[in-house]
């Protein structure tokens, strides 16, 4: 069997149109990202932050009020998971972290080189920490950005008193956002699961249709499966006993894998698929949002092929299971595995942190980047020095993106977000005028942060404009200090954080991409292993399930580091951009590998146990070479010939695959 070689559309790190032309990168950041508004974000940003000024006032405490809307601005930047228990932890966890922050820079507010030494401590505690996972990552954060605001503030005393209003502020966003938990507790995860099956029958839609669309299709479907098994098996980690509506939920999940395991099969026959195969998938994503149950009725063609027997029988048995009210939880097959215990990740964590390279690296280089800015403005003057050292802390997050794009659009971003707080300064009049104000300022953080950084900063920079003035009362005098605090920020960021780290300048795809290759090869041997009984069987299909699930995940961090990398300017942008033609080679092997176990399955006859031997050795070859080739170029190979058996798909795309990597190695 041979399959059509396609032609893959290949992203470009370097300037497709007029010299003068601003670089592929920065206009990467500057175009507005396509994701829906948040309009519920919006109002909860809108009320959490202009209620706390408002109380202020009336109280005739505008200075309390501005910090505890500091406090909710803290929140609302948490406030990014669907699950409302992972909200708890993302708001929740910073916000003690900040309090701990704003604390200590409080007691050293004043006190010269000591603050600059105690600010560049918990620098380096603040981004080792950050290394630890997405909730630890915003908790450095938040502990670095209030302990640069309490050393470079005057805050109210006793010291107690700024951690407290800062803690209240977050306390009311997260108050704001559980309101609706009693109603939609479930919504999150139930519309999580409902939209794989979606983005499933979208796939399916697109079997045997044109390559580049397919995959892009298939991609979805790993993206969504990975969301829908984060947020069910993290909030089922944190459920005590059994929950039937958990066990349904994961259930439906776990009867999605051997349809999308039929999918490639179904593709590679050339063929699409009777349109009553995706039309029942997403009758089923519907069933699974409105929570029906009852008896399934089904419209399906009679099953011809090896693969559309595969796609029916999955099909017909993830109806049956959609529908039911309560499985038994004792036969769920958690495709996963259930993860461990809170104190068992947050210690595993923690020595992971200490013993990680990486991560002394990370907070080396963000300790020295705020010891540099602390110095500076302590040996020069500089007004509103502090910010020197937020603009640092905001940049310097190599998590949320390229540092030296960021650095970039950072400055863009404030001298947009300063031209709409000059505007306000000087119109307004401050007092109750600046309740509405805030209202509608903070409503916009969700929705430019949903566009993109540079859009983030622009409707950030006038609300903590304006929250300063509180505690200041400088008027417009703030606009300038502010702009030249943070261009000082960006450029320590670029020369002290960026310049003199190699390895924020070099992509890590290669290593990753290889350790997703050799994830390959062990599918491959598992796919094919021999089995002696039904236990073994069973075992062996839960083994290939789990290793194949690992890969399409590894392949998600490598696309994440491409999207990053592509964002940093020659050579990485364009460095970047080769490895993609062996990105996407390894997922066609992936897949072609699923589409012959499935062949297997209904009847085709199996591959000799040499034969899976050599392609495992060939893949393991394959990732010795991307670990040892810095960069590989793009390739046409030719097909192979035709050596039949059922994983001729697979010498195929193997073939291309080394192909791509063997050219890159001798150019």
């Amino acid at each position: 069997m041979t399959t059509e070689r396609r032609t893959e559309h290949i992203p470009s790190g370097r300037p497709r149109t007029h010299p003068l032309a601003p670089p592929t990168w920065l206009l990467a950041g500057l175009r507005p990202s396509s994701a829906p508004i948040p309009w519920a974000a919006a109002a909860r940003a809108g009320i959490a932050m202009a209620v706390p000024l408002a109380v202020g006032f009336a109280v005739d405490e505008p200075e309390y009020g501005a910090l505890v809307s500091m406090g909710a601005l803290a929140g609302v930047f948490g406030d990014t998971a669907d699950a409302y228990r992972m909200r708890v932890l993302n708001i929740a966890v910073p916000q003690a972290f900040g309090a701990v922050g704003v604390a200590v820079g409080t007691l050293v507010y004043g006190q010269g080189w000591l603050a600059v030494a105690v600010l560049t401590l918990v620098a380096l505690v603040s981004g080792m920490v950050s290394s630890i996972g997405t909730v630890a990552s915003v908790s450095g954060l938040l502990l670095l950005l209030n302990a640069v605001v309490g050393a470079g503030l005057p805050m109210p005393r006793p010291w107690w008193t700024a951690p407290l209003l800062l803690t209240a502020g977050g306390l009311f966003v997260l108050a704001l956002t559980l309101l609706a938990w009693p109603l939609r507790g479930r919504q999150p995860e139930r519309a999580a699961v409902a939209a794989t099956y979606r983005a499933l029958a979208d796939a399916l839609e697109a079997c045997g249709g044109p390559q580049d669309v397919y995959d892009e299709r298939r991609q979805q479907v790993t993206q969504a499966l990975n969301q829908a098994y984060d947020l069910v098996l993290g909030r089922r980690a944190r459920v005590h006993g059994r929950s039937p509506s958990l066990v349904r939920m994961l259930a439906q999940l776990n009867v999605l894998i051997p349809i999308a395991e039929a999918a490639p099969a179904a593709h590679l026959r050339g063929r699409p698929l009777p349109a009553e195969i995706p039309a029942a998938v997403r009758e089923l994503a519907a069933a699974v949002e409105d929570g029906r149950t009852g008896t399934p009725v089904l419209t399906l063609p009679a099953p011809h092929t090896p693969s559309e027997r595969a796609i029916d029988s999955a099909l017909r048995h993830a109806a049956a299971i959609v529908h039911l009210a309560e499985p038994d939880p004792y036969n769920v097959d958690d495709r996963l595995g259930r993860p461990a215990a809170l104190r068992v990740r947050a210690r595993r964590g923690v020595r992971d942190m200490m013993l990680s390279e990486a991560s002394w690296r990370y907070g080396l280089r963000l300790a020295l980047c705020i010891g540099l800015a602390q110095s500076l403005v302590s040996l020069i003057e500089v007004e509103r020095s502090y910010w020197v050292a937020l603009t640092v802390t905001f940049v310097l997050k190599p998590d949320f993106g390229s540092v030296f794009s960021r650095a970039v659009l950072r400055a863009l971003g404030t001298a947009a977000g300063l031209v709409l707080a000059a505007a306000v300064l000087s119109e307004v009049p401050r007092g109750w005028w600046d309740v509405p104000v805030m209202m509608v300022l903070a409503a916009l953080i969700p929705v430019f942060s949903a566009k993109g950084y540079a859009f983030q900063t622009a409707a950030i920079t006038p609300v903590i404009l304006l929250l300063s003035d509180q505690l200041n009362h400088e008027g417009f005098d703030l606009i300038l200090p502010r702009l030249l605090d943070s261009l000082i920020g960006c450029a320590i960021v670029l020369v002290a954080g960026y310049l003199l780290w190699p390895e924020s300048w070099h992509t890590r795809i290669g290593d990753r991409l290889a350790d997703a290759v050799d994830d390959a090869a062990r599918y491959v041997e598992r796919a094919f292993a021999p089995v002696a009984d039904d236990a073994e069987l069973r075992a062996a299909r839960q083994s290939r399930l789990q290793a194949r699930r690992r890969i399409y995940r590894d392949l998600s961090g490598v696309r994440s580091e491409f999207q990053r990398a592509l964002t940093e300017p020659p050579p990485t942008g364009n460095r970047a951009a080769a490895w993609w033609p062996l990105v996407v080679a390894v997922e066609r092997i992936v897949d072609a590998t699923t589409a012959a176990r499935v062949r297997v399955n209904h009847g085709a006859e199996p591959p000799a146990a040499g034969e899976v031997d050599r392609i495992a050795r060939q893949l393991r070859e394959l990732a010795e070479r991307v670990r040892s080739n810095p960069m590989p170029v793009r390739v046409d190979a030719p097909p192979e010939p035709d050596e039949g058996g059922v994983l001729a798909p697979v010498h195929h795309e193997l073939a291309a695959a080394r192909a791509i990597s063997h050219r890159g190695s001798s150019s």
